[in-house]
């Protein structure tokens, strides 16, 4: 009788086992016939992408997640569909990839980006990393506060989805109404908030944990990064020139009362703080206030990209540079920071690059550039290009 219970209470633990197991990833996929013809096995229900999982290294400390908003395998699968679905535009023509693409780090190499009614005002700005960002403000200009806004607007805007409302364009409710009859949102709005009600509010918190899930840690930098303490220290595993860029871009530099570089380094860590190498909050313009169009100036260019994959593996650019993609290639930027001049009325030029109020001179070497431009490279991973859990989704 005791073997009899001993073996009955051990299935019983089996069974509850068992089904606690089940409760937690089982997924009827029969209910979600939509998902299946539009992605196959590009979307598993029941083995989703690792996207609120992945490894963040120690040294790393940003991490400007939305309270409320935290990233879930459920919640970044849906943004990767909106991500990359056309429907977003009034006349399915474009998506968020269109203008941010795997292939060039989530930027474009076009200047202007094709929109459904146009081109961009702006370069397309690179998408790498931005939950580790410093600035946690969005657009060129910074004109919103998180990333959760700043995925609508686009969709808003005329030229580049133009779901406006303006002048003509429909409206954002016509957008709702539009994917509420596609059979795919209605199943995977209900899989992730258990109703197939769609607002914006849902859409923008999806498409920002997809966004948020991007991210860059397995670079030749990183590889180095993790066998040292400090930046400071040389990486084992750099070369030495690499190591001589590195430590240009870290060391501060020392100037005479003119604004002439005397000594020391390039300083651009002030601006591009290591280890995540984004743009320090509160900056100001970088002396590039022209527009795209070569006509006016805008002095409120404040944001910046991290530098991290701004070139491919292959040490080729995943595009022009800047907000009016002024500079195609590397020199150039260094050129333009080695010499700063300051334009008459250009009030808000960042202090750091106006120590004196001459603009600084850098009198940066040829070797000092190649070095500075061998670290940059160091920047570079390589899953980014090719990840499928970031790839396009969709059959056709």
């Amino acid at each position: 009788m005791k073997s009899i219970k001993f073996i009955s209470s051990f299935i019983i633990i089996i069974v509850l086992f068992s089904c606690s197991k089940s409760d937690a990833t089982y997924v009827d996929v029969s209910n979600y016939p939509n998902v299946k013809a539009a992605f196959g096995t590009k979307i598993d229900l029941e083995n989703l992408f690792d996207y609120a999982g992945q490894t963040v290294p120690s040294y790393i400390t940003k991490d400007n997640t939305t309270p409320g908003n935290s990233i879930t395998n459920k919640g970044a699968t849906l943004g990767r569909v909106l991500f990359y679905d056309k429907n977003l535009s009034y006349n399915n023509s474009v998506s968020c990839s269109s203008c941010h693409q795997q292939a060039n780090a989530f930027g474009d190499v076009a200047l202007a980006s094709s929109g459904a009614n146009g081109t961009t005002e702006r370069h397309s700005m690179r998408l790498i990393n931005t939950r580790f960002a410093s600035e946690f403000k969005f657009f060129w200009d910074e004109r919103v506060s998180s990333l959760e806004m700043q995925t609508s607007m686009p969709i808003k805007n005329h030229e580049e989805m133009g779901y406006s409302g303006l002048n003509g364009d429909a409206s954002f409710s016509d957008l709702i109404t539009k994917l509420s009859a596609i059979g795919y949102y209605k199943e995977l709005f209900k899989f992730v908030y258990g109703t197939d009600e769609i607002t914006e509010s849902k859409m923008q918190m999806a498409l920002a944990q997809f966004v948020k899930s991007i991210q860059s840690f397995d670079s030749k930098y990183d590889a180095g990064r993790i066998q040292v303490t400090t930046d400071s220290e040389t990486f084992p595993n750099f070369t030495n020139e690499e190591n001589q860029g590195k430590n240009l871009f870290l060391t501060s530099t020392v100037f005479d009362n003119t604004g002439n570089r005397i000594s020391g380094g390039l300083a651009c860590a002030q601006c591009h703080k290591v280890p995540e190498f984004d743009i320090m909050v509160n900056s100001h313009n970088n002396g590039v206030i022209v527009n795209m169009n070569g006509t006016g100036v805008d002095l409120n260019i404040t944001r910046a990209p991290t530098l991290r994959n701004l070139v491919k593996p292959n040490g080729t650019l995943n595009g022009p540079m800047m907000h009016s993609g002024v500079f195609t290639t590397l020199e150039q930027v260094i050129a333009h920071y080695g010499n700063i001049t300051v334009a008459p009325g250009n009030t808000n030029l960042d202090q750091k690059l106006n120590q004196t109020g001459n603009g600084q001179q850098l009198h940066v070497t040829p070797t000092e550039v190649n070095s500075v431009i061998a670290f940059i490279k160091t920047l570079s991973g390589t899953a980014v290009y090719t990840d499928s859990k970031w790839s396009n989704p969709f059959l056709n």
